[in-house]
């Protein structure tokens, strides 16, 4: 197996933190770090690579392709804003040892620039009519869970598939600290609402000056991204393959 990370640039960062935006259930923290991206103009710095993606790629604009990757983006707090380290990509590993190579070799880039401090966002399916989603957590120690109640979210019971889990599990053993924090969803579909509930509270934590209210142009460039790689389904196709194909959506 092998997962490679390309360095394009190495920032000079101030403790960031770590925020996890790959795909999962609801499409959550896709929706809330790309809409971070697009907010924050932050920068690409790195690329990574993993035999455990789908294999194969996509044609797009003038006869290029587009394959599954993972992309680090940084971006240096203003005021009393807190420097960032956002992984953003179209895929998770699709294998068990895929995801851990996926979350070791992330962990060494935040590693490498001063990070000391995770957080991971998700949907949480709920099959029920959502009004307003609710916010869950689970998070490293006392201290990190601490920060994601004070979101106003609620303890977690349960297990949490994929790099949103993953990642603050391991990141503890390495002396990591953070959370993962996740807003409910009916999950069919790249949900506005749930990343707005969950994003929301995270710009509040970290001082970060960004308007929510474009949201909807992240999650349309979501939608079609998703749509181009054959991830985005229909809620029957989507019940039909959750225990297979998609475990590791969270």
């Amino acid at each position: 197996m092998v997962c490679t990370v390309e360095i394009y640039e190495k920032p000079k960062l101030n403790n960031p933190v770590l925020i996890e935006g790959l795909p999962g259930i609801g499409f959550v923290a896709n929706i809330a770090t790309l809409h971070l991206i697009h907010e924050l103009k932050a920068k690409l710095f790195a690329e990574m690579h993993s035999s455990a993606f789908q294999d194969f790629a996509i044609t797009a604009d003038q006869g290029k392709t587009r394959h599954p990757v993972n992309e680090f983006y940084y971006y240096k707090g203003r005021d009393d804003e807190r420097d960032l380290i956002l992984l953003y990509g179209n895929t998770q590993a699709l294998t068990t040892m895929g995801q851990y190579e996926l979350c070791g070799r992330t962990l060494d880039v935040a590693e490498e620039l001063g990070c000391n401090y995770i957080i991971t966002l998700g949907g949480l399916r709920r099959d029920e009519k959502i009004t307003t989603p609710k916010l869950y957590c689970a998070a490293s120690d006392k201290e990190a869970l601490k920060d994601a109640l004070n979101m106003g979210a609620s303890i977690l019971g349960g297990q949490i598939f994929g790099v949103a889990g993953l990642l603050v599990a391991l990141g503890k053993l390495r002396g990591f600290k953070g959370f993962c924090l996740l807003a409910e969803t009916p999950g069919f579909y790249p949900d506005v609402q749930a990343a707005h509930t969950a994003l929301k509270p995270i710009c509040n934590m970290l001082r970060l000056n960004v308007s929510l209210d474009r949201l909807e142009v992240a999650a349309e460039e979501t939608r079609k991204i998703l749509e181009s790689f054959g991830l985005l389904e229909t809620p029957l196709e989507e019940r039909r393959k959750e225990e297979s194909e998609y475990r590791w959506f969270v």
